[in-house]
């Protein structure tokens, strides 16, 4: 799903969860009591305060959650804290009291039918295997045959849900397709003419794109469509580059101070160039901060340490590797050996130290790519992102 619209939905599914939650419960326990349970106004137990609380605590993680980026954990932690707070306040309430268990809450019902808005199969299975779940605990511990009713509406509703998720899933695989197609035609036709200008990168952008992947997947912390995003925006890194004149960067000998600082714009030249970009735009800071240092003497925000965002620091390791072990108009390429051994000297000053060590158990692969790099090739893109 598109992180954005993901999101959205999220915040959609807590608010209708909570409202049809409440809504129920004061419709079952205080607006018609009479009607539905003939006994008086108000919970009959104090253990259905459990959930309550749990939930309002909840509020608080969720925050929590999306302050740190990681909205799409949200939904697992309120199906999960959910569904585990009811079967223990199930289980209190009617332990040991006899008579049929009458429980559920229209929530599940809420739970099962919004499943195919999330596009993912894994927490289709949660949900609707956790919810069977609890009913099947429920009828063991209670000794109730009652809970066949709800087992056979979740089975229903799970089949319905499960229907709408695989169409839903083909739609969206269908329309992504299409969008990735044009992007990456896109994308192709702004580096060739990139590199038409600056004969001397062809397929800079590319190799950084790889290594800088490969490095991103080292570390572990990126979903697929994240990948893909950086991806793009690691082969647009130097995008700025067409706004500076060819007389300076093609210039075989040293730069003058204001030539560097001419060259210094296309960071962020490039980010304003592409910051409206569906696809790339949540990856912006690795067109704006790819030169910036670890130690803050980078370019263009002079950004430090951690302000650096981690995509960028990143590339920026991708970015070094490749200008070394790549010849230039004005050197050589110099051996990935020497290339390796000038990145771990800028661990902590122009590198992530940490990332550096994630770049030591990496190195091989980044060698093998290298050596198996068709050097002379023509430009062609190619996705490298797992699934």
């Amino acid at each position: 799903m598109i992180p954005h619209e993901e999101q959205r939905t999220v915040k959609w599914f807590l608010l209708f969860s909570y409202i049809i939650l409440i809504g129920y419960d004061f419709f079952y326990y205080y607006l018609f009591p009479v009607v539905i349970q003939d006994e008086g106004s108000g919970p009959q137990s104090k253990f259905l305060y459990i959930t309550y609380a749990i939930l309002s605590i909840l509020i608080l993680v969720f925050y929590y959650l999306k302050k740190i980026n990681k909205q799409s954990v949200i939904k697992y932690v309120f199906s999960i804290s959910y569904i585990l707070s009811t079967l223990i306040v199930d289980i209190l309430n009617y332990n040991g009291r006899g008579g049929e268990y009458t429980s559920g809450n229209l929530v599940e019902v809420f739970l099962i039918l919004s499943l195919p808005l999330f596009l993912n199969t894994r927490y289709f299975w949660l949900v609707s295997i956790g919810i069977t779940i609890k009913y099947i605990l429920i009828g063991s511990i209670l000794n109730s045959a009652y809970v066949i009713i709800p087992i056979i509406l979740i089975a229903v509703l799970s089949i319905m849900s499960f229907f709408l998720l695989v169409r839903f899933q083909g739609y969206v695989g269908a329309i992504s397709t299409s969008y990735d197609n044009q992007l990456e035609g896109i994308v192709k036709g702004v580096i060739a003419t990139l590199e038409l200008k600056d004969p001397y990168t062809r397929g800079h952008s590319e190799r950084v794109a790889s290594y800088a992947l490969l490095l991103a997947q080292e570390i572990g912390k990126f979903s697929k469509a994240e990948q893909k995003s950086f991806y793009y925006a690691c082969l647009l890194h130097d995008i700025g580059k067409v706004n500076i004149p060819d007389q300076i960067l093609m210039k075989p000998g040293k730069l003058t101070n204001e030539e560097f600082n001419i060259i210094k714009t296309h960071p962020s030249v490039g980010a304003e160039a592409v910051k409206n970009v569906e696809g790339i735009k949540d990856s912006i800071c690795v067109i704006r901060s790819h030169h910036e240092r670890w130690d803050g003497k980078g370019y263009p925000d002079q950004l430090k340490g951690e302000e650096i965002p981690l995509l960028a620091r990143i590339s920026a390791i991708a970015d070094a590797f490749d200008a070394m072990t790549s010849s230039r108009s004005y050197r050589e390429a110099m051996p990935v050996e020497e290339a390796y051994r000038r990145i771990i000297e800028g661990q902590g000053s122009q590198f992530d130290p940490m990332l550096v060590e994630d770049f030591k158990k990496i190195y091989p692969s980044w060698v093998k790519f290298h050596a198996k790099y068709p050097w002379m090739k023509e430009f062609n893109l190619k996705m490298e992102v797992k699934s």
